[in-house]
């Protein structure tokens, strides 16, 4: 009977938090039921290029509000262009934007979904940082100074 029980639990949960409800949920925290997305950005890392024209980019959007958003692209002076990407069964390929669920979040990490900076301007190392603006497709940019890390940096949470 338990097994019957969790994935409905899941369901019920997985439905009450994209239709923006509950009740201590909305109490104290202002426009969440108001069906807007509310984003915020952390965990926001480079690690330092290996390649002389490339580079990725990870981090975590968190949306608190009641409404989904999306990821649809990023600039930044370093880079000539940034892509973003998804990671389906091992392969990446781009992607026009990436979803950010009401009351979820958008997790790139290494080896998932990511951000590749291509045609590099300059390349940055281990402890610079780069700025990077996020854009959506229903909220504001969102600037973002992103911490150069070493090559083989792993997080030890986050990502």
């Amino acid at each position: 009977m338990r097994r019957r029980l969790g994935p409905a639990a899941l369901a019920i949960a997985g439905a009450l938090a994209l239709a923006g409800c509950g009740g201590s949920d909305s109490d104290g925290s202002g426009d969440s039921g108001s069906g807007k997305a509310e984003l915020s950005v952390g965990s926001a890392y480079m690690p330092q290029p290996v390649s002389d024209d490339m580079a990725a980019g990870f981090l975590t959007v968190t949306n608190k509000g009641g409404a989904a958003d999306e990821l649809t692209s990023v600039t930044s002076d370093i880079a000539g262009q940034i892509t973003v990407h998804e990671t389906v069964g091992g392969a990446m390929r781009e992607v026009k934007s990436l979803k950010i669920p009401a009351g979820g979040r958008l997790e790139l990490r290494s080896g998932g979904d990511h951000l590749m900076f291509e045609q590099l301007k300059r390349k940055p190392k281990e402890g610079q940082n780069v700025s990077v603006e996020l854009h959506f497709a229903h909220s504001g940019p969102v600037k973002v100074e992103m911490p150069v890390k070493p090559a083989t940096y792993t997080p030890t949470t986050g990502h």
